[in-house]
């Protein structure tokens, strides 16, 4: 813990905002953030985490301070997730994030799974 919160308070300096600022934008308190910040707490719920990189601009493998290349390994996309990705255009970037998800080694079958998934992160990270 104590690399990721030097890793989320130089990101967080980086982009000049307050402790306060950060925790409010992630919805979690001044006091949790602190002590993430701090290595007084255990890690971070993946959601948690998620939210913090994304408002911090960055990904979760730099604030774990992970090797690039596991953000590069090959996946697959998936005919059910081409699909949506098509009728909803949507970024190059997003595909990929989602043909990466997978929970208990299964994924999302259907377009409207997909749907159902991509709102949610979206609604999420408003």
């Amino acid at each position: 813990m104590p690399e990721i919160g030097t890793k989320i308070k130089q990101r967080r300096v980086e982009k000049d905002l307050t402790l306060a600022e950060l925790a409010r934008r992630v919805n979690i308190s001044k006091g949790y953030l602190h002590s993430m910040e701090s290595g007084d707490t255990h890690s971070p719920s993946a959601e948690i985490l998620f939210a913090i990189a994304n408002e911090l601009g960055t990904t979760i493998a730099d604030l774990l301070d992970e090797d690039e290349q596991l953000l590069e390994k090959p996946f697959n996309i998936s005919e059910s997730l081409l699909q949506f990705a098509n009728e909803e255009q949507l970024p190059q970037a997003d595909v990929e994030m989602l043909a990466r998800i997978e929970y208990r080694g299964k994924r999302p079958e259907s377009r409207d799974d997909w749907r159902f998934i991509y709102e949610s992160i979206k609604r999420t990270l408003r």
